[in-house]
């Protein structure tokens, strides 16, 4: 259980999550962002530490999110996206047209993170449900973030990631794209 779940930094006796490590050093964070961001307030997850001295922590908060979202992935009900796009939960809109609208995260993990989402959630509620009838939207998704880049004044660079599936957290089953950028990124995103 814990090799498959949790982390041990024993430089620091510090918990380190899976999503937040790659396999060339324990001090990355998510998508690649520097590891001592100041415009993250959230607190650290909680951790138990062993009588050796090592922290451990659990499955990150994402994962197990997106664990509990794949089971209602084909439900039909509507999403919080669904609910943004009918005006019933206040969203920070920064982009808006007939098939795509693009707001900011309020979880964000970046000085600038931006959701594109096709108004029209159809098959979409992830990208592995995409078919051939979908290249427009899809395409329109893409040019929509790259607009949103080019209005958040992203020239230096940003990531546009997709979340598919539980492996991949996944954690809202309507199809989305991260914009995320304003900070400098590094390579691999979030790998474990």
């Amino acid at each position: 259980f814990l090799a498959r779940h949790c982390t041990f930094s024993f430089r620091r006796c510090i918990p380190i999550p899976k999503a937040h490590r790659s396999f060339r050093t324990f001090h990355k964070k998510p998508f690649g962002l520097p590891s001592l961001p100041s415009w993250k307030t959230s607190p650290p997850p909680k951790a138990s530490s062993l009588r050796c001295g090592v922290s451990v922590r659990a499955m990150s908060d994402e994962q197990s999110k997106a664990q509990e979202a794949a089971a209602l992935a084909d439900s039909g009900a509507p999403t919080i996206f669904d609910k943004i796009i009918a005006k019933e939960i206040p969203a920070d809109v920064v982009y808006e047209d007939d098939v795509c609208l693009a707001f900011r995260d309020i979880s964000k993990l970046a000085p600038t993170h931006v959701l594109v989402i096709p108004k029209v959630r159809g098959n979409l509620t992830s990208l592995s449900k995409a078919e051939e009838s979908d290249k427009d939207t899809l395409g329109h998704c893409l040019v929509v973030a790259n607009k949103v880049a080019k209005q958040e004044n992203l020239g230096e660079g940003y990531r546009v990631v997709v979340n598919v599936g539980p492996n991949g957290c996944q954690s809202v089953y309507h199809l989305h794209l991260h914009v995320i950028g304003g900070v400098q990124l590094t390579w691999p995103p979030g790998v474990p």
